[in-house]
């Protein structure tokens, strides 16, 4: 089945067609005409799955049609997101799939001045993407009005729990009407998951996408031992080995990214740390500048392992092993996303084996390991521009030298 099959406007299919949607995903295929249906819907699907069209062409659809027809005003779907980098992401989504519809769409977040929010606000839009803190924000404010919504999508609900936004879900539904179709969207699923799905939706169609091995099949993956001292040795290497390769780095903690980038620095590799510490600002031009490829490198928290989707990445380096097992899905779903293939690489230090374990089980199946005899790996070493390692080399070596000496 082809976009152009669907009983959807004319104004939608041309303008997938022009961003190159022909057929839909596993996910879209089982989602797109339930939701034309108007039935609920409970989705389960990994990272890089097409989640976000999955739901934005079926309502960019019946809101165009139904405003083409009764022009009636205010918002009439509600897009809940865990993160602003999402919130911004699924809004471009919608106005780019939208662009020749007159469905006005808009994401709302915090970390920037209200003024202008309320302004777009009060000039009138049909879909809101926000955080849940702004847009109570702006509800207590009288900014927003979401008693007359017909749609509450809940994308990313696993990472919503995750960030302890349970609270905030079950407040918005005081404030929506009860007869509205609701879309609930997963990359996981848990019982707390399913307690809060069956509380949000009613007699929804269930849709799995699970396959046995949940890291793409688009995406090579293996592990390298490396001791945890060592691994900025190999990152240098792999990045002047692969110079046009456009690569993220995931790093365990917001300290760790600052000082990776600062070797990075010192043997003349360019990159940019991108952690919750930074302006929000600052977050959305660091990312601007690495899709656009002004940066290749990007060094990271998990904060972009979810749902943020940034195009041609070639190569994931998990440079650390996250403490939860499904992130490393997550981190690996960055690269070989769509049709494309891409590679990810993971450094395990000894203390990381019991992680590496944990990723296994999780993943139902043994990570190839990269083949590196001692011989490479003490070469890798060698060849490192970081001066302070050849600092602590040379002196290394005077020793042995004034050993040899002494013997003779």
């Amino acid at each position: 089945m082809k976009f152009s099959d669907y009983n959807i406007s004319k104004d939608i299919k041309e303008q997938l067609a022009v961003l190159g949607f022909n057929k839909p995903t596993d996910i879209q295929f089982k989602a797109i005409q339930h939701i034309l249906d108007g039935e609920d819907v409970m989705a389960i699907a990994q990272t890089g799955t097409g989640k976000t069209a999955a739901f934005a062409i079926p309502t960019l659809d019946r809101i165009h049609r139904a405003k083409t027809k009764y022009k009636k005003s205010g918002i009439k779907c509600l897009v809940m997101v865990p993160t602003r980098e999402l919130a911004k992401q699924i809004s471009k989504v919608y106005q780019e799939i939208g662009k020749k519809t007159n469905v006005k769409t808009f994401g709302l977040f915090g970390g920037v001045e209200q003024e202008q929010q309320i302004k777009t606000l009060n000039n009138g839009i049909d879909i809101l993407v926000t955080t849940p803190g702004r847009m109570f924000d702006l509800i207590s404010q009288g900014a927003i009005d979401i008693t007359g919504i017909q749609f509450l999508v809940l994308d990313e609900a696993d990472l919503m729990l995750d960030l302890g936004f349970t609270k905030d879900i079950t407040d918005v539904m005081r404030h929506i009407p009860q007869k509205r179709q609701t879309l609930f969207f997963s990359a996981t699923i848990s019982k707390k998951i399913k307690s809060l799905a069956y509380d949000v939706v009613r007699n929804a169609i269930r849709i799995q996408i699970s396959p046995k091995n949940p890291v793409a099949k688009t995406i090579s993956h293996s592990i390298l031992e490396v001791e945890m001292d060592d691994k900025r040795f190999f990152l240098e290497n792999i990045i002047k080995e692969n110079p046009e390769m456009k690569m993220v780095v995931f790093v365990r903690t917001k300290v760790r990214v600052e000082r990776v980038v600062a070797a990075m620095e010192r043997v003349l590799i360019q990159s940019e740390a991108l952690h919750g510490g930074l302006e929000q600002k600052e977050r959305f031009a660091i990312l601007d500048r690495f899709r656009s490829g002004e940066n290749k490198i990007l060094i990271t928290t998990d904060v972009a392992c979810r749902g943020i989707d940034i195009p041609d990445v070639d190569c994931v380096v998990n440079y650390d092993l996250p403490d939860n097992p499904e992130n490393y899905v997550h981190r690996c779903g960055r690269t070989g996303r769509g049709k494309n293939r891409g590679q990810a690489i993971s450094f395990c230090s000894e203390s990381e084996n019991e992680l590496l374990k944990a990723i296994e089980e999780y993943t139902g199946d043994e990570i190839d390991r990269y083949d590196l005899s001692l011989g490479e790996y003490k070469d890798i070493l060698d060849d490192t521009d970081d001066g302070s390692y050849n600092w602590k080399k040379m002196i290394k070596e005077q020793n042995e030298w004034d050993k040899t000496e002494d013997e003779w």
